[in-house]
């Protein structure tokens, strides 16, 4: 395929992701064109089945020189696709058996506020606290980047402080307003997560956004961050609040464990926990797991009982927390979502059966 016809084949297909408001593109050798709708896969039977040679050359059309040497040298490639000044794409290409794939997913042009998400405005809470860690949880594709985005724009229109974002890829861009917003993307504009962090102590930053919390070196600067006058936002990909507490602490070694605990439990401000599920008529609604660090909280964390957060959690709805069956079954009683979709999300199928037959 020519290069030219190469271009304009992507074009189209990324203008039917827009004209059918996909969340991503998939291109294998061997399938048709797929797009993700609502979480659910839809091949494009009416384009022609992909060769290896088309993967290449639609691959070739969205990347810079640059960029292509990089794939070739690591066998993938993390980087932002802009679509004709109206769409841009978080994009990753990869060989597979040899082959090319690609895999973008539409990062939504406009920043949305928490209301426009349907997640609930006490998360703006969070944005007060002048230090500490706030961590966004939850399965890939599930709106984790979407939610803090909010949260970001929300400090940039109320409050007057320099924010610096650090990601992989540059998700989001944000007009400055009343903020100083500087956007660093790793392998670009700095060489990894850690050191874009570590830089941040430099550069009189009061809020930092992590796209992903990775590794051990990260973890450890993001909560030194915490203690010392930033207000750090970050993501992690785990599934509740104990996993994600748990899963912090096992990232260090054994001997530096319960230092870490005392240490989290002081700078944790709190855990969200969101899912996306499938709405009744189209789209996709959050469901969310709201952790606010309280003091019985911060025992636990101490004392390794990150396995009792759950029942905290269900008994201190005054202070903003809310267990993730109990924001399903709310949305099951408001006809917003199916029994049949939450037990997909559920954490206890019986204690959400039985929130639904309470009321």
């Amino acid at each position: 395929m020519s290069d030219t016809r190469s271009e304009q084949r992507i074009k189209n297909l990324l203008r039917l992701v827009a004209q059918q408001n996909a969340s991503d593109l998939h291109l294998v050798v061997g399938r048709y064109p797929t797009l993700r709708l609502d979480g659910k896969l839809y091949p494009l039977t009416q384009e022609s089945i992909l060769s290896a040679d088309d993967t290449l050359s639609l691959s070739d059309a969205l990347m810079s020189p640059e960029n292509k040497k990089k794939l070739l040298a690591d066998g993938q490639i993390d980087f932002s696709y802009n679509f004709e000044s109206k769409a841009r794409f978080r994009t990753n290409i990869f060989y597979q058996q040899g082959n090319i794939s690609v895999a973008m997913r539409t990062v939504s042009g406009k920043v949305r506020t928490l209301e426009e998400l349907n997640i609930p405005s006490i998360l703006y809470d969070f944005t007060n606290n002048a230090q500490g860690l706030l961590l966004v949880t939850g399965p890939v594709g599930h709106g984790k980047s979407t939610t803090l985005s909010a949260l970001i724009d929300f400090v940039n229109h109320n409050q007057d402080k320099h924010i610096i974002t650090i990601e992989d890829p540059i998700e989001y861009i944000y007009e400055q307003d009343r903020c100083i917003i500087n956007q660093r993307e790793v392998g670009r504009d700095t060489k990894s997560f850690s050191e874009g962090l570590r830089s941040v102590f430099r550069e009189d930053a009061n809020v930092v956004l992590i796209g992903e919390l990775r590794d051990l070196e990260t973890i450890s600067t993001a909560m030194t961050a915490a203690e010392t006058g930033h207000l750090i936002l970050a993501t992690l990909h785990t599934n509740d609040t104990s996993q994600t507490i748990d899963r912090i602490i096992d990232v260090f070694p054994a001997h530096q464990q319960n230092q870490v605990r005392s240490q989290l439990a002081s700078v944790l401000l709190g855990v969200i926990s969101q899912r996306l599920v499938p709405k009744v008529g189209g789209g996709r609604v959050p469901a969310m797991e709201i952790m606010v660090n309280n003091h019985a909280v911060e025992n636990l964390i101490r004392e390794n009982k990150a396995y009792q957060i759950d029942s905290v959690i269900e008994t201190s709805l005054r202070e903003g927390m809310v267990s993730l069956d109990k924001s399903l079954a709310d949305l099951i009683q408001r006809g917003i979502i199916t029994m049949d979709d939450a037990l997909v999300f559920t954490k206890n199928r019986e204690y959400l059966q039985m929130l639904i037959s309470k009321k």
